[in-house]
């Protein structure tokens, strides 16, 4: 990314704790961005994501950082927000119980519209479509969908003024996603991962988030900070 590309302007960027946000947050940054994070605390089972997305909002110095409510719990249908069990058993093929329904297009969607009323035109969210645990709200396809309908859903598209989705790890492993980190001089310790935090506070260990971590971080020959409780 072009450190003069943002010049100054006005982005939005969703920001749920996690390395993979951590680090498209900073490249925004890098690029010359005013930085404003959006965190949504949807009553996920995992509250330590959000203590790491206000560390990281402050560790990036964003001009504003709002954490919105919204409880999907309501809704259920996912390990993360019902009382279903996460997976500890590795990485398989199909989309996994963690799924959250729709995630991401209800989040982005509440992005675009802080964006519109900030007069921000650029996005970031961290998604990925390598190192994944095969969610379809990270592909390729549907980031390119999400801008078009931006454009379609708004006043300031309705007035020629297009807004940007910038998926900046989209073609990203996660070893590539920790040497960025490194790169970019983060602390990759206030981030957080783990799907299943234990009740002494370390991560899992074993469920699809902490695996793809670890393998990242071992892949890339970097420490990973994270304590593991497996």
């Amino acid at each position: 990314m072009v450190a003069s590309e943002g010049a100054g302007r006005k982005a939005v960027v969703l920001l749920s704790g996690g390395l993979d946000s951590m680090v498209a947050a900073a490249l925004a940054r890098e690029a010359g961005y005013r930085l404003h994070a959006l965190t949504i605390d949807y009553n996920q089972r995992h509250r330590r994501e959000l203590e790491s997305a206000g560390a990281i909002a402050r560790a990036l110095r964003v001009e504003r950082h709002v954490v919105l409510p919204l409880d999907l719990s309501r809704f259920g249908g996912s390990a993360l927000t019902d009382d279903i069990a996460v997976p500890k058993t590795g990485v398989g093929s199909d989309i996994p119980v963690t799924y959250v329904p729709a995630r991401n297009l209800v989040f982005l969607s509440l992005t675009l519209a802080w964006a519109e009323a900030l007069g921000a035109r650029d996005i970031f969210i961290g998604v990925n479509a390598l190192d994944y645990s095969g969610y379809p709200d990270c592909r390729p396809e549907f980031i390119a969908g999400f801008a078009d309908l931006a454009t379609l859903a708004t006043r300031a598209g309705d007035g020629g003024e297009a807004f940007r989705i910038h998926a900046p790890l989209q073609y990203l492993g996660k070893a590539a996603i920790a040497r960025e980190a490194a790169r970019l001089g983060l602390d990759a310790g206030i981030s957080w991962s783990c799907y299943d935090p234990q009740p002494d506070g370390r991560a899992c260990g074993l469920c699809d988030s902490c695996r793809l971590r670890r393998a990242g971080f071992g892949e890339a020959g970097l420490d990973d900070p994270t304590d593991y409780a497996a």
